[in-house]
């Protein structure tokens, strides 16, 4: 069919609207688009494979299955769910083989039947390493043998429609090395939460993925645009289809009326468009003007739309938080956490950040709850740069989702404490510039000699057009300079960023993670800051913390079994959530991060939206199902 280009100016879009209007309940993929924005970057790929980016993942996470998805209220994985592949699961006697059965109901778009040599190839493909996937910590080991630590150990087909996962934590002597069983595989160790380790992994054609790489895996980095495609079509499996670029303007798909799991019988909108926008501020003008469908509202911007009768909305603590992250090794030289056998690795440390006291001191600089300020009451308007609309955030914990309590706090505001670790730390202003230099400070005590007198001062970088970052990065660079910091703080692509970040050469930036649903403390935890995961170019732990003794925690919580006494049973929540209250409170206290906040997140339709049916954290589950009225 004929794409629907939507490049309307602001001031004109009203006008052009009701000329492009089509008829809204037109059913078979004939209603009216659905138009959103992205700040930032084109998406970097369509392949589910490489993906790392959120645009990325908002396009071929409409094109592809799960191989288990997520009940959309529970946001527990659960079988038979629309757009996942498995009808049913089970463990063995030993809880670490897990069968999964899958649907022989679902046919890629061009009609060839989806079946288990579809994840294997997409398995084979991610356990291979030779791509830029950052989803390789899910093994265990990858094919050349280097151990990356995950859950994940053998995949197996054993019939189309049937996949076998031997999955777990290995089990270790007390030398710690890993016993192995008289076929020498790894004894292997249930893991509470490991079924969540293999969606990491996306099913992919593998008639049409095999036939343009066959088992040169790598070679995917060069074509990160691919679309599956044979005589019989676009080999896809969602509700949308067919991704169209238009590099700097937007990115269009169509709808698939092949897919059979919509809420209505067909797909209602014509199109999905997500269509670049510069800032934050012309994203919310031109929704206004009506340019787009739907929107999230940035925390600055939603005070004004809550009483609008204009639009719809839901509200809820975000599914993520905002940072800034500290390269805490040696920018000169990346190195991954682990070497082939996985030992550690020696990666240096960061001149300034390679220092706990100083992360610490950042953090007592630094007035988070100014930045998120208060909304407005009565005659006292709403003060900063989140307008009230956001909470503090304190460790990598979940705003809204997690069961997980830590006990601890944010940071207080308190300058003299920073001012008083500093000097601790061996950065004092000895000429009183204002500028703290080294004066035996812990690099040039037990790295370079040469470095002491060096300045206090990094470079700190944000993505472009996101306000709110660029705001945030402002104010950090105005409060360390009040305790003698000097921050040069640039904005840049988001694409440049995102190569800056996992390349690892960079002192630290501004950033923002979603986190996994359903919501793991100890997963969560292992995959920003698992030192399996510290892997330069790929992996997610790219301000290289190496901590063992919260890794120890984290696999003692992941692998619990029931207590000899009868106290409690294995996986026993409770006991599972005291053991991450404490990697929680390890990463509170090293600071690898200095957690920023959690915007409040609002996600907002145009009035005129029809089955708009929001859940929290799931707000446009039905949206095949969405038609726009009055248009």
């Amino acid at each position: 069919m004929k794409r629907f280009s939507k490049f309307l100016m602001l001031g004109i879009s009203l006008a052009l609207i009701a000329v492009l209007a089509i008829p809204a309940f037109a059913q078979g993929g004939e209603g009216d688009p659905i138009v959103t924005s992205n700040i930032g970057d084109d998406p970097s790929t369509f392949n589910p494979i490489l993906g790392s980016d959120t645009t990325s993942s908002s396009i071929y996470g409409r094109m592809y299955p799960s191989i288990v998805a997520a009940d959309p209220v529970t946001l527990e994985p659960a079988p038979n769910v629309a757009g996942g592949l498995a009808t049913g699961w089970e463990y063995d006697e030993t809880g670490t083989v897990l069968t999964v059965t899958l649907r022989e109901d679902a046919f890629w778009g061009d009609g060839t039947q989806i079946t288990s040599a579809d994840y294997l190839w997409a398995v084979n493909a991610v356990q291979s390493g030779v791509t830029s996937s950052p989803r390789t910590s899910v093994f265990y080991e990858l094919a050349d043998g280097t151990n990356v630590g995950g859950t994940i150990h053998e995949v197996t087909a054993l019939d189309d429609f049937t996949v076998q996962i031997r999955l777990g934590n290995v089990e270790t002597d007390d030398n710690g090395e890993v016993i192995v069983d008289a076929d020498g595989n790894a004894v292997l160790i249930p893991n509470c939460d490991a079924i969540n380790d293999i969606n990491d992994v996306t099913p992919v054609p593998a008639h049409i993925y095999s036939a343009a790489f066959g088992d040169d895996y790598g070679s995917m980095d060069s074509d990160p645009y691919f679309v599956p495609e044979s005589d019989g079509g676009i080999a896809t499996f969602g509700a949308w289809t067919d991704p169209f670029i238009e590099f700097g303007v937007q990115v269009s798909l169509l709808a698939d009326q092949n897919y059979p799991d919509t809420q209505l019988g067909y797909v209602a909108p014509a199109e999905w468009i997500l269509q670049g926008v510069e800032d934050t501020t012309v994203e919310f003008e031109r929704f206004l003007a009506g340019d787009f469908t739907t929107i999230t509202v940035s925390a600055d911007r939603q005070n004004g739309v809550r009483g609008d009768e204009r639009f719809q909305f839901i509200e809820y603590p975000s599914n993520g938080y905002t940072y800034m992250g500290y390269n805490l090794a040696d920018p000169s030289n990346p190195q991954a956490g682990r070497d082939e056998n996985g030992e550690l690795i020696d990666q240096g440390i960061h001149p300034i950040f390679g220092d706990v006291k100083v992360r610490q001191a950042i953090a007592y600089a630094v007035n988070v709850r100014d930045i998120i300020g208060t909304q407005p009451d009565g005659d006292n308007p709403a003060t900063g740069i989140l307008e009230g609309n956001g909470y503090p955030q304190a460790t990598n914990n979940h705003p809204g989702l997690s069961s997980v309590d830590p006990g601890v706090e944010p940071y207080p505001y308190e300058p003299e404490t920073a001012v008083a670790l500093l000097e601790e730390a061996g950065w004092v202003d000895a000429d009183g510039d204002g500028v703290r230099e080294c004066q035996g400070c812990l690099y040039a005590e037990t790295v370079d000699a040469s470095y002491e007198g060096s300045p206090m001062e990094f470079e700190l970088l944000t993505n472009a057009g996101n306000n709110l970052r660029e705001r945030t990065g402002e104010t950090i660079r105005a409060q360390l300079a009040e305790v003698g910091i000097t921050v040069n703080f640039q904005t840049i692509e988001f694409g440049t960023l995102v190569d800056e970040l996992l390349g690892q050469e960079f002192d630290a930036l501004i950033i923002g993670w979603q986190m996994a649903i359903p919501f793991n403390a100890g997963s969560s935890a292992n995959s920003f800051f698992g030192i399996g995961n510290d892997r330069p170019g790929a992996g997610f732990n790219y301000v290289s913390y190496q901590n063992e003794e919260m890794q120890a925690l984290i696999n003692q919580g992941d692998t619990l079994a029931a207590a000899e006494d009868g106290s409690y049973g294995a996986c026993d929540t409770e006991v599972r959530n005291e053991i991450y209250a404490e990697v929680l409170r390890t990463l509170w206290e090293d600071q690898p991060y200095l957690w920023l906040y959690a915007a409040n997140t609002m996600v907002a339709t145009q009035g005129n939206v029809e089955n708009f049916d929001p859940l929290p954290y799931n707000s446009t589950w039905n949206e095949d199902a969405w038609t726009i009225s009055g248009s």
